[in-house]
């Protein structure tokens, strides 16, 4: 460490571009990794705040809840708990001539079941008639206000805001909750709708009837539009970048060893262990990628604070912890790839030269 330590004060030019070229990396990773999770958690809020575990769905629906439709007789022989609710979900868009049109999914729920009773609204109040909804705070952040009517397509029909929640939303669109009613008003042609789906926050609920089908949630969110590639495509990006991160440290640090060997050669011939300067060329390492990480960190908080609400970055805990042990791992690795070299240095070879 004190060898490690020595020399990067003596050459502060060439190391600090070295950390510069870490900070860069960790900084994209930190960024990447928070949209990915952003974009991820925009997907599944409303479900992880209902805290479901399985979701009965029409069997032909292809395992999506906007496409699902269950009529009376699908229902028939359900039998709900304080854990079910009924649930119907459709596409709509929010028209207003001063603001500019949303597409959003309208919620129908029932006011007697747990997704109603356990909303935490933020501002305002829960809809109580026919006529009010409860929306996600994305409208907030587009100029709605409580009070403030909505006009969806497919509908003659107002609804007055009375409350706001947060963190609601679902294939990335925000909600908008309402009554089974008034859903069923904007599915129009199916008078024996009931619902689009069963929603169970217990592992052990099964149901299956006429078209009615159980799935586990976690095959149901596999299967929402777009979360299985986009959260490949983020990932595969992380991947490269952390090897990016490898090769340039294994790179700089090989080029270094190589120009240090003489130095390595004096010190060997002076009596000082191979393993003492193999944890020189570790420590080293590890002290450019501390430096690059801490830098990346701060930035990454700073930028967190500076963008703005509708940017869907999460920069959590988890992303901090795993980005930082994913970079300290790839220095480590780097840093073992000139060890080769030091353990081969000829002393006497080397004086002689």
């Amino acid at each position: 460490m004190f060898l490690a330590i020595k020399e990067i004060k003596r050459e502060k030019l060439r190391y600090g571009l070295i950390i510069l070229m870490i900070f860069l990396i960790s900084y994209l990773i930190f960024v990447l990794s928070s949209l990915a999770v952003g974009l991820g958690s925009e997907n599944t809020q409303a479900i992880e705040s209902w805290q479901a575990k399985q979701v009965v769905l029409n069997k032909n629906a292809n395992v999506s809840m906007s496409q699902s439709v269950l009529s009376k007789d699908d229902l028939k022989a359900a039998k709900l708990t304080k854990d079910e609710a009924l649930v119907g979900q459709t596409p709509v868009v929010v028209k207003d001539k001063q603001r500019p049109q949303i597409s959003a999914q309208f919620i129908g729920i029932k006011r007697s079941q747990f997704i109603y009773q356990e909303q935490e609204v933020i501002a305002g109040r829960k809809a109580k008639g026919g006529n009010e909804v409860v929306v996600d705070q994305a409208f907030q952040t587009k100029g709605y206000h409580l009070g403030d009517k909505l006009e969806l397509s497919g509908s003659k029909q107002n609804y007055r805001i009375t409350g706001f929640v947060k963190n609601a939303k679902i294939n990335i669109a925000p909600i908008i909750y309402g009554t089974l009613t008034k859903w069923k008003k904007l599915r129009q042609g199916m008078p024996d709708l009931r619902a689009s789906a069963i929603i169970s926050r217990q592992p052990a609920y099964h149901y299956n009837h006429e078209n009615s089908k159980t799935y586990p949630i976690k095959q149901f969110i596999n299967k929402l539009p777009g979360y299985t590639a986009q959260n490949m495509t983020f990932q595969l990006m992380i991947g490269f970048l952390f090897v990016i991160s490898l090769i340039v440290i294994a790179v700089f640090l090989y080029i270094l060893t190589m120009q240090k060997m003489h130095n390595y050669a004096v010190m060997r011939a002076q009596g000082i262990p191979s393993s003492t300067l193999v944890k020189a060329t570790v420590s080293q390492s590890l002290i450019l990628v501390v430096c690059g990480v801490v830098i990346g960190l701060l930035a990454m908080w700073v930028t967190a604070q500076v963008l703005p609400a509708a940017v869907p970055l999460s920069f959590t805990p988890q992303i901090i912890v795993s980005g930082t042990a994913g970079m300290l791992l790839t220095g480590i690795i780097g840093s073992l790839i000139p060890i080769r070299s030091i353990l081969k240095v000829d002393p006497a070879k080397a004086i002689g030269e």
